[in-house]
């Protein structure tokens, strides 16, 4: 069973994670030369459901559609490239199904829906995790020839480079997720959530604590223990509001980080949009 970890924005087997940024294939301009681009922001949708967020580095990375999109055009001309060289039997990795989250900041602090709680404590719903066994099980794309698959893959990278979330990107989503949950007022919710669990008959020091008791990582399913544990997390996270606390917190910092790196980012944000731009030429 694959289980997740949220401190960036790339995880779960090379999956991106980090897909509801704004970018400028979504109808922004580039900046005018010698103008500055603003330093992202973030944005909160539904404050009740951290699914909706962006942290403010996820402007720099692809979209889950922008990635998906630019990945099956390059799997329509890496299949054409091994058709062509006799390996017309080649198909490429089926799309990974989404699992512990839809979005970087869906189960970037932690799980938060009380009814999944109840039902599956930190574990996925057991169907979405059967999808994505069922999808890894059935990615046969490295069982072929690999020096005849890595031309093909140059080949393709020539037509439409691969997307992915950059170093500096991710680098930034890494350090701020780490230097936020230090921040004083962060670590004041974590006290009183840690208070709240204490009257409820659990004691952690802080929210990750609980999601990550080896009791509940070893098992391959929920535990009755493990859901009552999560349905008292998620009902103190609530009172105290821990999520939005801590994604205050790191989007400041993000905001911050962004400012130092604003050109270089801002290179890289263009070269998603040509990457994209490319891709849907040949498509």
């Amino acid at each position: 069973m694959t289980k997740l970890t949220l401190p960036t924005l790339a995880v779960a087997g090379g999956v991106l994670i980090a897909v509801a940024g704004t970018s400028l294939a979504q109808g922004e301009s580039s900046p005018r030369a010698g103008v500055a681009a603003p330093v992202a922001k973030g944005f909160v949708g539904d404050p009740e459901d951290p699914a909706t967020w962006r942290l403010p580095v996820e402007t720099y990375a692809p979209t889950k559609a922008q990635t998906r999109m630019v990945s099956a055009t390059r799997d329509e001309l890496i299949d054409a490239c091994m058709d062509k060289k006799g390996f017309p039997e080649w198909t490429p990795a089926p799309d990974l199904p989404d699992l512990g989250g839809t979005t970087l900041t869906d189960w970037r602090y932690g799980i938060h829906d009380a009814e999944e709680a109840h039902a599956y404590g930190y574990h996925p719903d057991p169907e979405a995790q059967k999808a994505y066994d069922g999808a890894l099980a059935k990615d046969q794309s490295g069982n072929t020839d690999r020096d005849v698959l890595r031309s093909c893959v140059d080949e393709a990278d020539g037509g439409v480079p691969r997307l992915a979330v950059s170093p500096l990107v991710n680098q930034i989503g890494g350090y701020s997720y780490q230097l936020a949950r230090e921040a004083p007022e962060v670590q004041r919710v974590f006290e009183q959530w840690s208070e709240c669990m204490k009257t409820k008959g659990y004691t952690y020091t802080q929210p990750t604590d609980a999601a990550e008791d080896p009791r509940f990582i070893t098992s391959d399913k929920a535990t009755e223990l493990e859901k009552d544990t999560a349905a008292a997390d998620v009902a103190c996270r609530d009172k105290f509001h821990v999520e939005k606390t801590w994604f205050d917190a790191e989007a400041r910092i993000q905001e911050q980080e962004i400012s130092k790196s604003r050109q270089k980012l801002e290179e890289q944000r263009a070269g998603i949009k040509a990457a994209v731009t490319k891709a849907r030429a040949l498509d």
